[in-house]
């Protein structure tokens, strides 16, 4: 069974929530808050596995909770409910460790698969999501590289470019003329030098510093 928590400022969308996933057979709402501060009370009461998460709330926001849920809930996976208009919070959200973005209109057997898909460790971007977040990256203000990023190597920045564009492990290997599992050790160790969780963050990340990946 699938612990769940809901955290929204409406009272009607979370009852809506509550009403759909209920029906799921392996799936258990085990609380509700209405802003951030109270998620993270229940947290330490409930032990959810998977929190659903708005991002604009009252007393503290859903990128303040997801803060202090990666610092204090590591066992506590998170899956943000936006709209197409919330792109920055849900960038900072990423960065912070949530596991999953869905658009709130997502039908209710979508938001199920993704919840379980979250639990077991997977990222789950909705339909559009993820071409935002690019999109919002390139058009953020650059920022100097981190020195992570410089002390890679040049074939991993190669890798990282690629993984960047979309390129799978297949793709990159064929592209680079060496073995998928070279490519796998390469991105292992770019996750692990960049303290990264995945391929989507590392790509976001590559989004960020793409002239300086270019450049090298």
């Amino acid at each position: 069974m699938i612990k769940v928590l809901l955290v929204d400022d409406q009272y009607l969308i979370r009852q809506g929530l509550r009403a759909l996933l209920e029906l799921e057979p392996d799936l258990e709402i085990v609380g509700e808050a209405e802003n951030g501060r109270e998620a993270i009370d229940l947290i330490a009461q409930l032990h959810p596995d998977v929190v659903l998460m708005d991002m604009r709330m009252p007393v503290m926001d859903g990128v303040g909770a997801q803060r202090e849920i990666q610092q204090r809930f590591s066992n506590t996976k998170t899956l943000v409910l936006t709209t197409f208009d919330d792109t920055e919070y849900v960038a900072a959200a990423l960065q912070y460790g949530a596991m999953g973005y869905l658009l709130k209109d997502t039908p209710s057997e979508e938001l199920a698969v993704a919840i379980r898909a979250v639990h077991r460790g997977y990222t789950h971007l909705g339909p559009g999501i993820a071409k935002k977040l690019f999109a919002f990256s390139q058009d953020v203000e650059p920022t100097p590289p981190p020195p992570a990023l410089e002390q890679l190597t040049p074939r991993e920045k190669e890798v990282l470019r690629l993984i960047a564009n979309g390129a799978s492990n297949r793709e990159i290997a064929k592209q680079l003329y060496i073995s998928e599992g070279t490519v796998k050790n390469h991105v292992t160790n770019i996750l692990n030098r960049l303290n990264l969780r995945d391929r989507t963050q590392a790509a976001l990340f590559a989004k960020s510093y793409s002239s300086f990946l270019e450049d090298t």
